[in-house]
């Protein structure tokens, strides 16, 4: 069995030339498992590998493939649920694995769902854009010609997020300066430091600059009919909502943030010649790249994050051939609204420069106008799935967008949906994590585009 490393595939480098893969690669098949708000911790049904299981067989059905054509699997174990609740207060033991309950392997999906020519597998790749990375380097260096990729993201009962310092009444080393600020050892407090840094700079209000782009997000995320919110809360909110919500850390309110669920989203990755076969209509891979600055503190500032989003737009040109005005479809992380200006600036998505973001918010954002920011409602509209910016940027280049991400072709079902643009949909780019460190993907129609 080979491996590529999670540490060794990323495109980290400054003037990287151009992917040597570039067009090599394509997505064919893309699935969605059913999404809920929580497990309940006494059933099987909604499990990670439960969901991960069904999002593999969408993802197959979308291809035309079956389980012996895949000869390639790949996952992250960071699915948001935690480290430490093993034993679980569920179940009657002896049981001594997390597999399959809430995190999934490659090893535990190959023997619950028989994959008999699996040549490449690694179960350690990072969260979501990185993943994706990692699939498509895989894949272009010949470890396999048909490989999924699948992520899942968890959210049980209790706390969320029952991991590391986030269990403990403790802070040691250099944690104790961030985590009493709070979650994530204190990034969130510290994305909301830098969003008010970045409201003083460019004389912004503070509170309730990010509505408008909140109720888009909102109405995105209910044109796709198998979101969270699609699901189950059909509700479309407004300006007046947002401004009434409740605060979560001030001034960062509770719909400023995606919503944790449990979902997973698969992928097939394969090559070009393979997928001139499949039934889909291939998406290619044209670029990937990976960005984190080196911080000078525990804390970043604003100017680290505007660096880090403009060495990560430049490394994205550079290896796909491409520039700002050919991006098509723009889909950046939001598990924030407070940060997730930095990318629309960083990259000059229609043109959009530094300081320039929340007077942007304030235009026509719909799909069916001139400028479909996050045309897939992202995290914060479908829910903390972190795969539907990748989802939507398959199913745009498709023409595809609204649909059900169940590899089924729906008898009276618009194709295209609701959600696709009406701007040439020919490119597609997407990426996470923040905008001190994230991973983003360039995809297109055409391999040779240049």
């Amino acid at each position: 069995m080979v491996s590529l490393n999670r540490n060794n595939f990323a495109r980290t480098q400054d003037h990287p030339g151009v992917w040597e893969h570039r067009g090599e690669v394509a997505v064919t098949g893309w699935g969605q498992s059913p999404i809920d708000r929580r497990w309940d911790g006494e059933s099987f049904d909604k499990t990670m590998g439960a969901y991960a299981m069904i999002a593999i067989r969408h993802a197959l059905a979308d291809a035309g493939l079956t389980l012996d054509d895949v000869d390639g699997l790949l996952t992250s174990p960071e699915t948001r649920v935690g480290d430490t609740w093993a034993p679980r207060p569920y179940f009657d033991p002896p049981y001594d694995s997390e597999d399959g309950i809430t995190l999934v392997s490659c090893e535990w999906i190959q023997k619950q769902m028989g994959f008999k020519n699996i040549k490449y597998m690694e179960s350690n790749s990072p969260a979501m854009a990185g993943l994706m990375g990692h699939a498509a380097q895989a894949v272009g260096e010949g470890l396999a010609e048909v490989l999924v990729a699948w992520y899942p993201m968890g959210n049980i009962e209790g706390r969320y997020e029952q991991g590391g310092q986030n269990a403990t009444d403790y802070a040691r080393g250099n944690s104790v300066f961030t985590a009493p600020w709070g979650y994530q050892s204190g990034a969130q407090m510290n994305a909301l430091m830098v969003f008010q840094e970045y409201c003083r700079k460019y004389n912004y209000p503070v509170n309730g600059g990010l509505a408008p782009f909140a109720v888009n997000q909102r109405r995105n995320g209910l044109m796709t009919p198998w979101s969270f919110y699609a699901q189950h809360e059909p509700y479309q909110i407004t300006e007046e909502d947002y401004l009434n919500s409740r605060y979560v850390s001030e001034p960062l309110r509770v719909l400023d943030c995606d919503r944790p669920v449990i979902a997973c989203a698969a992928f097939v990755f394969t090559t070009a010649e393979r997928a001139r076969d499949m039934r889909q209509k291939p998406v290619y891979v044209l670029n990937h790249a990976t960005a984190r600055h080196p911080g000078r503190s525990t804390m970043d500032v604003l100017a680290e994050h505007q660096s880090s989003c403009r060495r990560l737009a430049n490394m994205m040109w550079e290896g796909s051939g491409l520039g700002p005005q050919d991006v098509d479809i723009f889909n950046p992380y939001d598990g924030y609204l407070t940060f997730t200006q930095q990318f629309l600036e960083g990259f000059q998505w229609h043109g959009v420069q530094e300081g320039e973001a929340m007077d942007f918010y304030k235009g026509d954002l719909r799909v069916e106008g001139p400028h479909p920011y996050l045309s897939s409602g992202g995290n914060n509209g479908t829910g903390r799935t972190r795969s539907a910016i990748m989802s939507d940027c398959i199913e745009q280049l498709r023409g595809q967008a609204g649909g059900m991400g169940d590899g089924v072709q729906h008898p009276g079902a618009p194709n295209p949906g609701p959600r696709q643009v009406q701007v040439r949909h020919e490119t597609a780019l997407f990426g996470a994590l923040t905008p001190g460190g994230a991973t983003f993907l360039m995809f297109g129609t055409d391999p040779m585009t240049s």
